[in-house]
C-alpha cells in the first residue's frame, strides 16, 4: 500500500510576502493532516524566492508542534552548508521530542554562494559529501560516543546527547554516484521531480547493486519519490498551474548565484510543460491512477507531492484536501486524526 505525504517549498508566489509564504507552510501542513495525508516534507532554500525556508530543521520543528500525528520530514537539509554533527544533535532532538514522527532528508545542494556565506566552501560540496553523510550517519547511529578523523571533519571522542535512535537518513540522489553511496550505507533515496520513473528505476538499480555488494538488505530502505500533484477539473487551471510555476522557476530559481560560472540555464517554460505531462495534473481519478501507475513501475510506494503550484492559499487548502479524497477512495491513504 502507498503513503502520500506533502512536500512544501515555502514558495514566495507573486504579491505574497516571505513571511506570509513561512506561515502558510504550517496552514498547509495541519491541512493534509486533517485530509488524511500521510506526511509532510519541508524544502531548505537560501538567498531565493523559490522557497522561503533557510531551515527545514527548524521548520519541522515548527510543523511537529503544530500538528499531532502527522510524519515530519526535510526535504531536504543541505549538509554541505552544515557540519554533521550539529545537524545530526537537530535531528536527535527533534525525534527525542517526537518520537516516531520526524524524517530526516538530506542532500548534497548546488554549487551555490551558500558555500561561501557559510564558509563551507566548493571542495567541501565537490569531494566531501560522503565524509559528512558518513559522520551525519554515525552520529545517528545509536552509539552512545562518537570520534572521527578525515579531511573535512576532525571530532574528538565526545558523548552522543541526546542519543541517536539508528533511524534512517533519506538521500537526495540525482545521479549514480549519490545513490550507490546510500546503497552502500544502506540509507533510502529521496527521487526527485525532475526525472522520469526510468531513471529511477535506474537508480534504485544502482542502490540495490551496491547494498547487495555491502552486505545490506536491499528490501529494507523505504525511498520516496517526489511528484507533483495538483487536481484539476478544466483546461483553464492547467493555464493557470503552468502560468504560476513558470513563474516561480524565472523569478525563484533565477536568483540562485552560482560559485561556477557559465552553468546552463534552465528553460522554465518548457520544464513546467515537460512537469503537467509527466506527473499527475488532471482529475482527481487521472491523479490517483497516475501515481499509482508510478509507484508501481518504480516499486517506491511512499510519495511526496508538491501542491503549491497554484500559489494561492486557497486553492492549495483545496488541492490538498482534494488529493486526500482522491487517494482515501483509491485505498492508497492511511486516515490520520484531523487536529481539534
Amino acid at each position: 500500500m502507498s503513503a502520500h505525504d506533502v512536500f512544501l517549498l515555502g514558495g514566495v508566489f507573486p504579491g505574497t510576502a516571505p513571511a506570509a509564504a513561512l506561515r502558510r507552510v504550517v496552514s498547509y501542513a495541519r491541512q493534509a493532516e486533517s485530509s488524511g495525508l500521510d506526511g509532510v516534507w519541508t524544502a531548505e532554500h537560501h538567498f531565493i524566492e523559490y522557497g522561503a525556508s533557510p531551515s527545514a530543521t527548524l521548520m519541522a520543528a515548527h510543523l511537529l508542534a503544530a500538528t499531532d500525528t502527522i510524519q515530519v520530514g526535510t526535504a531536504v537539509a543541505v549538509l554541505s552548508n552544515r557540519h554533521p554533527v550539529a545537524l545530526g544533535e537537530e535531528a536527535a532532538t527533534l525525534d527525542a521530542l517526537a518520537p516516531g514522527r520526524f524524517r530526516l532528508g538530506v542532500g548534497r545542494g548546488g554549487p551555490w554562494i551558500d558555500l561561501d556565506v557559510f564558509a563551507t566552501g566548493l571542495e567541501r560540496y565537490e569531494r566531501g559529501f560522503e565524509e559528512g553523510l558518513r559522520l551525519l550517519a554515525s552520529w545517528l547511529s545509536g552509539e552512545p560516543e562518537v570520534a572521527h578523523t578525515g579531511e573535512f571533519f576532525d571530532v574528538l571522542p565526545v558523548r552522543v546527547m541526546p542519543p541517536g535512535t539508528g533511524a534512517p537518513i533519506w538521500v537526495a540522489a540525482t545521479g549514480e554516484g549519490t545513490a550507490r553511496l546510500a546503497g552502500r550505507l544502506g540509507l533510502p533515496l529521496m527521487l526527485g521531480m525532475h526525472a522520469p520513473d526510468e531513471e529511477h528505476r535506474s537508480l534504485i538499480g544502482a542502490w540495490r547493486e551496491a547494498a547487495e555488494d555491502a552486505g545490506r538488505d536491499p528490501d529494507a530502505a523505504e525511498h520516496v519519490s517526489t511528484h507533483l500533484a495538483q487536481v484539476v477539473e478544466a483546461p483553464a487551471d492547467t493555464d493557470r498551474l503552468r502560468a504560476s510555476l513558470t513563474e516561480l522557476l524565472t523569478r525563484g530559481v533565477g536568483q540562485y548565484v552560482s560559485l561556477k560560472p557559465g552553468r546552463a540555464q534552465r528553460d522554465h517554460g518548457a520544464y513546467v510543460d515537460w512537469m503537467v505531462h509527466r506527473h499527475a495534473v488532471g482529475t482527481a481519478s487521472h491523479v490517483a491512477e497516475r501515481l499509482a501507475a508510478s509507484a508501481a513501475a518504480t516499486g517506491v510506494a511512499r510519495q511526496l507531492l508538491l501542491v503549491e503550484g497554484l500559489g494561492d492559499e486557497a486553492a492549495v487548502r483545496g488541492n490538498i484536501a482534494a488529493l486526500g479524497e482522491a487517494l482515501s477512495t483509491a485505498g492508497t491513504a492511511a486516515p490520520a486524526a484531523a487536529r481539534p
